[in-house]
Order: structure tokens, then C-alpha cells, then sequence
């Protein structure tokens, strides 16, 4: 008999980085199905192709994404529960299941505290439909996989009801990503320097972008600022933070969010990347900084003390990461260094091992 993982892929236009993320874990876990199981995958109806090869089966709702997150949200019957299903986000089915006769099992992820913590960052729509669905979890899921440790403490104040089902399982940067062979052609296209620091971050408050800003400027460095995974509309904002900062508009470049091979671009030509946000999320950014070996200077938090552990330098205020790079960078040689720390902490995270441990998780319930 075949066992059966179906995983719910949520092609989520306003989230990028989760819906990648979500099809390099659907790929991890087809590629990791231990003999006699198999995975299908369920989107809404009207979804493009996924690009995850080896699927058993994809199947389409029949609702479109719009309606079937509203139907989701509701506990309206969808037509896709049952079975063991896992999904890469808050986008399932959480309804009433029996698990131990019906070895039916429901799994959810939370990459990302926002709508608790700051939901005025967030369009109310979005914060209310996550909250809502994490309600549901409380009922229905039969566990709750979070990125790292320090999730799994915040998300437990949120929701103590959800004891010992809270898991973690961490992400990874993009299967294969890599600095592509066309960079150079890439950052022209992008119109963006070479040689300069990259700071991922936005102007909501908990990105902190003034105090990564603020670090670069107080810093040795007199080089390009490239601030990327900018929102539309918010241009204007960052160019009068970095202004504030003390950061000359020669030096300031803003771009959005970057698909992967442009982001691999951008990482080739970085000398570092600054990543201040303090709020409670997976750091893809810091990730993949980590694994093309580019020195990492981050906010020192709990998230950020996990992820990257020995693998960069961390500090708490402008002026400590101001320091930070300014010694760090001071010479070839140090930053050589950091680098290859880099490298070796990017090793730890990979969505084949991550794939492994959520069939383990499924096996176990």
C-alpha cells in the first residue's frame, strides 16, 4: 500500500519567498519519500504549473486562490481534506479529522510572527486571515512546524494551547541557488554597481532599516548601499532613511523583490550583507547570504543568534554594527575569513534534510 503526502502549494503573489519556498520543500520531499509513499501536491484552481517534478498527482480545487482562503479560513467544506497533508504555510484545510482511526493528519507552518507582532505592518485582510487561521490550528492542526527555536518560544506565548505540537523544522536558500554564470549581465541589467554592501529590509518599523543604515554610514565603508526587497510605493521612504543616516543619494540604490538568479547577482557583487529587521521571521535573506559564503552582519535577536550562530557578526545598536563592519571588512584577509564562516554555518540548512525531518514528523504522528 502507498502512503500518500500531499502537500498544499499556495502560489501567493503577495509572497514570494514563501511560495519559493514552498516548491523547494514539495521538490525536497519527492526526491526524500521513503519506499512506498509518494507525494501529490493540491493548489487552487487556476494555478499555473508548479515546477515540481515527480509529483504522483497534482489536484485542483475548485476554487480559485481568493475564494478557497476565504472558504479555509471559514472551515467551509473545500473538498481536499483527509489524508496526510502538509502544507509549507497556514494555507490548509484545519477542519475536524480522526487521526488515530482515519490516519488522517493535518500540518501547518508559521514562518513568520508579523500579523501577531506587528500586524498594523500588514494589510488587515492578510493579518485577520492568519490570525483566524492559526485559531483554527488551535483545533485542528495536528502540528505546527515553525522555523527555528525562537519561534517556537514566541509562538507558544501566542498560543500556549498548542504545547508540545509545536515543531521546528528550519528553511533553506533556493534549491541550487548560486551566483549565476551571467551576473555581471544580470547587475547591468539591474543597473547596480560592483563592490557594495546589500541590506535587505523595508522601512516598516521592524525592519529597522535606520539602524542598518545608520551602521553603514557609522562604518569605515565608502561604498554603494544597495537596499533590496523594497516594496513598491516605498522608494521614496528608504531614500529619506538613508538620507537621515547620513548616506548620500549617489551612493543609494533601491530595488524590489529579486527573483532568484538576479539575487544571486546581486549577492556576487556584495561585500556583506546588513540585515537589521528584529521581528520574529526566517531570515531567507541571512540564509543565502550564508550559503554563497558573503559576510553576515545582523541584528543581534534571538532569530538571528540561531541562524546564525558563529557563521557572522551581530549587534544590538548602529553603532555596534557600524563597528562590526568596519572591522570586519578592514582587510582582505579578515573578510576572507568571515566568509568562509559564512560557508560553513550555510551548510546547516538545506531543504533535503528539511524534507527528511517533515516525513519523520508524519511518521511519528
Amino acid at each position: 500500500m502507498v502512503a500518500t503526502l500531499r502537500v498544499v502549494l499556495d502560489p501567493n503573489p503577495a509572497d514570494a519567498a514563501l511560495a519559493e519556498a514552498s516548491r523547494d520543500l514539495a521538490r525536497a520531499l519527492v526526491i526524500a519519500a521513503p519506499s512506498g509513499c509518494e507525494v501529490d501536491a493540491i493548489v487552487p484552481a487556476g494555478t499555473a504549473e508548479m515546477d515540481v517534478a515527480g509529483l504522483a498527482d497534482v489536484r485542483r480545487t475548485a476554487f480559485a486562490r481568493r475564494e478557497l482562503a476565504t472558504a479555509l479560513q471559514l472551515g467551509a467544506p473545500t473538498g481536499i481534506g483527509g489524508g496526510m497533508i502538509h502544507s509549507p504555510s497556514l494555507f490548509a484545510p484545519l477542519v475536524r479529522h480522526d487521526r488515530v482511526h482515519d490516519n488522517d493528519q493535518t500540518v501547518v507552518t508559521v514562518w513568520d510572527l508579523r500579523a501577531w507582532e506587528a500586524p498594523d505592518e500588514l494589510p488587515r485582510g492578510v493579518a485577520t486571515w492568519q490570525k483566524a487561521m492559526l485559531k483554527r490550528a488551535l483545533k485542528h492542526a495536528d502540528a505546527v512546524v515553525v522555523p527555528t527555536h525562537a519561534h517556537a518560544s514566541r509562538l507558544g506565548e501566542i498560543a500556549p494551547k498548542l504545547g508540545e505540537r509545536i515543531r521546528v523544522i528550519a528553511g533553506a536558500a533556493p534549491i541550487g541557488f548560486a551566483v549565476p554564470t551571467d551576473e555581471v549581465g544580470r547587475r547591468r541589467g539591474l543597473d547596480l554597481p560592483e563592490g557594495f554592501v546589500l541590506v535587505a529590509a523595508g522601512p516598516m518599523p521592524t525592519d529597522d532599516l535606520a539602524t542598518g543604515l545608520s551602521a553603514v554610514a557609522a562604518s569605515s565603508l565608502d561604498l554603494p548601499v544597495v537596499v533590496i526587497d523594497v516594496e513598491d510605493g516605498h522608494e521614496p521612504a528608504v531614500a529619506d532613511l538613508a538620507s537621515a543616516a547620513g548616506i548620500p543619494e549617489h551612493r543609494l540604490h533601491v530595488r524590489g523583490a529579486l527573483d532568484a538568479p538576479d539575487r544571486g547577482a546581486a549577492f556576487g557583487a556584495a561585500v556583506a550583507l546588513v540585515a537589521p529587521s528584529r521581528r520574529t521571521a526566517f531570515p531567507w535573506r541571512i540564509v543565502e547570504a550564508l550559503a554563497l559564503g558573503v559576510p553576515v552582519f545582523a541584528a543581534d535577536t534571538a532569530v538571528n543568534r540561531e541562524v546564525v550562530l558563529d557563521g557572522g557578526a551581530l549587534g544590538s545598536s548602529s553603532e555596534e554594527l557600524g563597528a562590526a563592519l568596519s572591522e570586519g571588512l578592514s582587510s582582505a584577509e579578515s573578510a576572507g575569513r568571515l566568509g568562509v564562516l559564512a560557508a560553513d554555518r550555510g551548510r546547516a540548512f538545506s531543504w533535503r534534510e528539511a524534507a527528511d525531518r517533515v516525513w519523520q514528523l508524519h511518521a511519528e504522528l
